[in-house]
């Protein structure tokens, strides 16, 4: 089969719906998604690991396709929330990753073309900032990072994660208290 213009250019709930008869045109849903996923999860657990959260993402997602609530046009937060679960089986790495940068002063994930493309790697991670994300609590992390680093809206990180919109709050405003008393005493 061949993807069509307007299989391109649906929203993410026809997509996901047609795949159920035509799994092809999920692969749509996978271009217009994996590169910036794939960015975010580079940020949290290095390039070596992001080809294979995205792809254990996306795999997950197509076999829980049928469950999608369609009435979300935008599969984002899903995707995002089916990737925190897979990074979550991936604790270790992240905290290893953190710890790595907290030694060496040098994020694994950042690159010349990363530093160009992605001045967060440059500016605002550093050694005191990988301490405080470190000492978060997974949940609270999180919600941090998929606000900050995937751009989600609180409600986009409610849907994401299945809590409720208050949690994604108190969670984010103890995340930012934490992180800002972590880089005010390392000063």
């Amino acid at each position: 089969m061949t993807i069509t213009r307007e299989v391109v250019e649906s929203d993410d709930a026809t997509l996901i719906e047609r795949s159920l008869n035509e799994p092809e045109s999920f692969a749509v849903l996978f271009d217009r998604h994996a590169p910036l996923l794939h960015r975010y999860v580079t940020r949290r657990l290095g390039p070596g690991e992001a080809e294979d959260v995205v792809a254990d993402t996306f795999l997950a997602a197509f076999q829980r396709r049928g469950d999608y609530d369609r009435g979300r046009p935008d599969a984002r937060p899903w995707l995002y929330g089916i990737a925190s679960n897979v990074i979550g089986k991936r604790r270790r790495t992240e905290r290893s990753l953190y710890q790595a940068y907290i030694r060496s002063g040098v994020h694994p994930a950042e690159t010349p073309s990363s530093q160009v493309e992605d001045g967060v790697n440059t500016l605002a991670v550093n050694r005191p900032l990988a301490r405080a994300l470190l000492g978060l609590k997974r949940a609270d992390r999180d919600v941090l990072l998929l606000v900050a680093w995937a751009e989600l809206s609180y409600q986009e990180v409610a849907d994401a994660l299945a809590v409720p919109l208050g949690t994604v709050a108190s969670r984010l405003n103890r995340a930012r208290t934490q992180i800002r008393q972590a880089l005010e005493q390392g000063e």
